[in-house]
């Protein structure tokens, strides 16, 4: 995880055929608001999936001569991932889609090890495909990937899709799966509108996604949101450790947090998606309570499991003045 005030990039992997560039163009069609760039790439002299891409996207940069993680070096990729980070009107999210043939761990680690203050690793979305994976080995890439879709989830029976489940699980047990058809993922899980304040409120799930599948296929729609409210302030270091250590399922996180006299009685703005966690401090408004609100969103979590982890962090006793340092890490 690494600090805010940079474009997040996220890393798009899959086996061939799986529908990485139907999920990029879903999201490129579909972008509410979102300012989305793209870094194409296909193991070959002619870039068919920037072809696919061209005319929809915000800003794209492309590779012809191979794969991100194998062909081109770091130096490359992050001055290829600066030049979009640097567009303007700033974009609110990159898309690094891989060739299918690249290997998702070293796709991650080429960004992450990309060092630039423009831009930051925010996790890696795997697709597999659920036809293939039902009769198919699905490697080591799950145990990297901080969201599995699983897409034409439509093609196959219910109890084949809870089979390529139990692999993806018996891999990643922490991980969200997300069965889905035609790569049909709402922009507004991975990152948020511009300017969207969050406010527990107006954070239910309807409001956060849309409708993954038509009314036939509602129930391979997983998603869930996990809400706590705290009057007293939390634990910065407890909290920090149960983010880092988060509860199984969970993709995302946004709300306010109240560290109380170790956030100096400031308001704690977080967004957490995949690995991409941010804080922003503000004031309290005027005559608003003093409370942590929070909304957990993600696949199969254990409510009771994550609320009371959420509660343990809550305590009466002041913590000591470096608790709240692993916060400020994160924040603006």
């Amino acid at each position: 995880m690494r600090t805010t005030g940079s474009v997040p990039v996220l890393a798009l992997a899959g086996y061939l055929g799986a529908g990485k560039t139907t999920l990029l163009n879903h999201l490129l069609r579909n972008s509410r608001g979102v300012r989305i760039g793209a870094l194409v790439n296909d193991f070959g002299a002619v870039n068919i999936d920037a072809m696919l891409v061209a005319g929809q996207v915000d800003a794209m940069a492309g590779l012809t001569n191979g794969c991100i993680c194998c062909a081109v070096d770091a130096d490359e990729a992050g001055e290829m991932l600066g030049k979009l980070a640097a567009v303007k009107p700033r974009l609110d999210l990159i898309v690094v889609e891989a060739s299918g043939l690249a290997e998702p761990a070293a796709l991650a680690r080429t960004i992450a090890m990309a060092d630039d203050t423009r831009y930051h690793y925010a996790g890696l979305v795997l697709v597999v495909d659920a036809v293939e994976s039902t009769r198919a080995e699905l490697g080591n890439n799950v145990q990297v990937a901080d969201l599995v879709v699983v897409n034409k989830a439509d093609q196959v029976s219910d109890a084949e899709l809870e089979a390529v489940r139990a692999k993806i699980t018996a891999l990643n047990d922490r991980v969200p799966v997300l069965p889905t058809e035609f790569g049909r993922v709402d922009p507004e899980l991975l990152v948020d509108p511009p300017q969207q304040v969050p406010r527990v409120a107006q954070l239910s799930l309807d409001e956060l996604l849309w409708e993954t599948y038509d009314h036939d296929h509602h129930e391979h729609a997983t998603f869930q949101s996990v809400a706590f409210t705290s009057d007293v302030p939390l634990d910065p270091r407890r909290f920090m450790d149960l983010l880092k250590n988060r509860p199984a399922g969970m993709y995302r996180a946004k709300g306010f947090v109240d560290f109380g006299d170790a956030g100096e009685g400031r308001k704690f703005v977080l967004q957490l998606v995949g690995g991409s966690l941010r804080f922003e401090r503000r004031r309290w408004d005027r005559g608003e309570a003093r409370r942590t609100s929070l909304v957990l969103i993600g696949t199969d979590i254990d409510e009771a499991a994550a609320l009371s982890a959420l509660q343990g962090c809550a305590t009466a006793e002041p913590a000591d003045k470096q608790a709240i340092l692993g916060v400020l890490r994160y924040t603006d």
